[in-house]
């Protein structure tokens, strides 16, 4: 059952909080996107100044857009475009200061300056990506990086 914590304001124990409690709200349910869905709502409580927190799935050679919490999407993203299609293809996380910089970009939302993708995989397989957008430049970084590679972590073991 789902408990408000008190982030800790120490980054590193607030990021381990986070995957504590997304392993306690996730234990039991085999559902993929159900589970999905409230990794998603998770995210939306756990981050302020973001505008769009979800995830996109694997479809043969495009992303599809899977559970999230913001403003209608783009549906479709194809492997190797804009910052998604781009993290599907290389497998590694990407932190864009700012979107209108990143060639190829793909602006789902205007307002949307800056974000960070991780991927999804089972077994080396990518099987979509977490995508977070920011209003704000430069608002991502590597401790963002890193807790949010633990928290896929956790959400793998459970999707």
């Amino acid at each position: 059952m789902y408990v408000g914590i008190d982030y800790s304001t120490d980054v590193t124990n607030k990021y381990n909080q986070l995957a504590t409690q997304l392993d306690a709200l996730l234990i039991g349910e085999s559902n993929r996107y159900a589970n999905l869905s409230n990794a998603s709502a998770l995210l939306n409580q756990f981050f302020d100044r973001i505008n769009w927190v979800g995830f996109y799935l694997m479809d043969i050679n495009d992303l599809v857009l899977g559970p999230f919490q913001g403003l209608p999407a783009c549906i479709r993203i194809p492997l190797g475009k804009g910052v998604c299609g781009t993290v599907a293809q290389n497998g590694t996380s990407l932190i864009v200061p700012d979107v209108q910089a990143f060639p190829g970009h793909i602006a789902c939302d205007a307002a949307s300056r800056s974000e960070i993708v991780v991927p999804l995989k089972i077994e080396g397989q990518i099987i979509g990506v977490l995508d977070i957008d920011s209003p704000e430049l430069d608002r991502f970084n590597e401790n963002d990086r890193v807790g949010l590679e633990q928290f896929v972590d956790v959400l793998i073991k459970h999707i």
